[in-house]
C-alpha cells in the first residue's frame, strides 16, 4: 500500500509471473482472459521491483490513451522498434513529437486522402488482375502473402509514386525479414543485445541495409526531378511546421517513410485477409456484401463518391477490426504514479492496453466471438462507449494514418468482393498468431472463383 493509501491492483507475484510469461507466449490471448478471470479489471503482475499493469475497461483505456495520456508514454517496448523505423511519429515523444505531427498532420487530410482514391483503386485492380490465371486455373493462392503484396503496390503508388514491384523481390522479402525479426524483438522479455553477431542480427542487418537504400533512393529521386505528383513524400518533402516553419530532416523523411511503409501497409494486409476468412465462413454475410457491392459498381472501380453508397462493406470492416484488431494491444510507460480503477499505478511501471479483451468484453459486445456487421449499424454505434472499439487506438496518439487505411480496405474489400469469393480455406486458418501484429498462424492458402459477373 503507498503513501496515500492507494494499493497495488492484484496479480501474480516473482514465481508466478516467470509461469504466466512462459504460458502467454504459448497462448497470449487466453492467458488474458485467464488472468482477467482471477485478478479482475486491472492487473499488476510483479518480478521483483519491476510492475507491469494490464488493463481494457473503456473507461481505463480512456484515462491512459486520452484524459491522462500526458503521463504516458511508449516506453522501453516501442524504443525496441526504432532499430528498424528510428525516430518517426510512432516512436517519438514530447516535443519532437508534436512538431511531427504537426508537419505531417496535413497529408493526411481527408481531401488529400480522397484524391488518392485513383490511384488505390488502379493499383488494387493491377493487382487483382495477377491473380486470374491462378483463379481460372483453381490453384490455391497464399492469401496473407497476397495481401500485403497488394496493399504494399497500393502504398507504392499512392504513398511515394513508384512501383515496389518493379524494384524486384528484395523489398518485398526484405520487409518480410525485417518486420519479422522486430516483431520477435518486440515479444521477448529481455531481447539479446544487437551488438552481438547472430545469424538472425546479420540477416536483419542486411534486410534493413536494402530498404534504407531503396527509400534513399527514392527520397533522392524525388528531390532531382521536383515531383509535382500529389503522393506523400512529395507533400513531406515540401512540408512545414505550421508553427516554427521549419521543414523535416532527411533523417526524418526516411524515418516517416519507414514507419509508413509498414505500419500502412501490414495492418491493412491482416485487416482485409482476416475479412476475406470470416467472409468464407460465413456465405449469408458474404451474399448480402456482394448485392451491396454489385448494386452500386456494376463491375466500375469505386469512387470517392461510393464510399456512402457502400455501407454494408464498412460494417464488415469494422466488425473484422473488432474481432481480429491488426494491432492487439496498446503499450505505454507511466512516467508518474497515478490511479486506475481505485488502483496505485507507480511512476516507471508498464502499462498494456489489450485492444484484443477490449473488443471481445461480453459486457460490450453480447456473444463477442460472433462475427455480426450489425454490431456496427448507426443505431449500434450511436450508444456505445468511445474506446469500446478501438482498433487505431486514441486520443493524440492515435494512428494519423487510420482513416486512410479504412478507406483503402473499404475499396479494396468492395473491389475483391466484385470479382471474386473464397471456395476454400486451409485448415486452422482463423487462429490467430500473437506478434507485434495479430496474423494467422500459417501461410492461409485459399481457392478463389469468379463472381457469376466476372465469369
Amino acid at each position: 500500500m503507498s503513501e496515500d493509501g492507494r494499493e497495488d491492483p492484484p496479480g501474480p507475484g516473482t514465481i508466478e509471473t516467470s509461469v504466466v510469461a512462459m504460458r502467454f507466449r504459448r497462448d497470449p490471448l487466453g492467458e488474458s482472459f485467464a488472468m482477467i478471470r482471477r485478478y479482475g479489471d486491472v492487473i499488476c503482475s510483479r518480478f521483483g521491483p519491476w510492475r507491469f499493469y494490464s488493463l481494457f475497461r473503456p473507461e481505463h483505456v480512456r484515462h491512459v490513451l486520452q484524459d491522462n495520456n500526458h503521463n504516458y508514454i511508449k516506453g522501453e517496448l516501442i524504443e525496441r522498434t526504432k532499430i528498424l523505423i528510428g525516430d518517426g511519429l510512432f516512436s517519438t515523444e514530447g516535443d519532437v513529437w508534436r512538431r511531427q505531427r504537426r508537419t505531417v498532420q496535413p497529408a493526411f487530410d481527408r481531401r488529400r486522402i480522397t484524391s488518392l482514391i485513383p490511384v488505390i483503386t488502379e493499383s488494387a485492380a493491377s493487382t487483382l488482375d495477377r491473380w486470374a490465371p491462378d483463379v481460372d486455373a483453381h490453384r490455391p493462392i497464399d492469401l496473407p502473402t497476397a495481401m500485403t503484396a497488394l496493399t504494399l503496390h497500393v502504398i507504392g503508388h499512392a504513398f511515394f509514386g513508384v512501383d515496389v514491384r518493379a524494384a524486384g523481390v528484395d523489398v518485398a522479402d526484405s520487409l518480410r525479414v525485417a518486420l519479422a525479426f522486430v516483431n520477435r524483438r518486440v515479444m521477448v522479455l529481455f531481447p539479446v543485445p544487437m551488438r552481438l553477431p547472430l545469424p538472425s542480427h546479420l540477416r536483419f542487418r542486411r534486410a534493413r541495409h536494402i530498404l534504407d537504400s531503396a527509400v534513399t533512393r527514392i527520397i533522392d529521386e524525388h528531390r532531382q526531378t521536383g515531383s509535382e505528383t500529389r503522393d506523400l513524400l512529395s507533400l513531406l518533402l515540401g512540408a512545414r511546421d505550421p508553427e516554427t516553419g521549419e521543414t523535416l530532416t532527411d533523417v526524418e523523411i526516411r524515418d516517416q517513410v519507414m514507419t509508413f511503409v509498414l505500419a500502412g501497409h501490414e495492418t491493412t494486409a491482416l485487416a482485409l485477409t482476416w475479412a476475406l476468412l470470416l467472409l468464407a465462413a460465413h456465405p449469408d454475410v458474404e451474399e448480402r456484401l456482394q448485392r451491396e457491392v454489385g448494386a452500386v459498381l456494376h463491375g466500375r472501380p469505386p469512387t470517392a463518391e461510393d464510399l456512402p453508397r457502400l455501407p454494408y462493406a464498412r460494417m464488415v470492416l469494422d466488425e473484422t477490426l473488432r474481432l481480429y484488431p491488426p494491432v492487439w494491444a496498446v503499450a505505454r510507460e507511466a512516467i508518474a504514479d497515478d490511479e486506475i480503477g481505485g488502483y496505485r499505478i507507480r511512476a516507471g511501471s508498464g502499462v498494456a492496453v489489450n485492444t484484443y479483451v477490449t473488443h471481445h468484453d461480453p459486457e460490450i459486445w453480447p456473444d463477442p466471438t460472433r462475427f455480426d456487421p450489425e454490431r456496427f449499424a448507426p443505431s449500434a454505434t450511436a450508444t456505445r462507449a468511445r474506446f469500446a472499439y478501438f482498433p487505431f487506438g486514441g486520443g493524440p496518439r492515435q494512428c494519423i494514418g487510420g482513416e486512410f487505411a479504412l478507406i483503402e480496405a473499404q475499396l479494396v474489400l468492395a473491389m475483391i468482393v466484385d470479382r471474386y469469393r473464397v471456395v476454400q480455406v486451409s485448415e486452422g486458418a482463423m487462429h490467430p498468431e500473437i506478434s507485434l501484429t495479430l496474423r494467422p498462424r500459417r501461410d492461409i492458402r485459399v481457392t478463389l472463383e469468379r463472381t457469376t459477373e466476372t465469369q
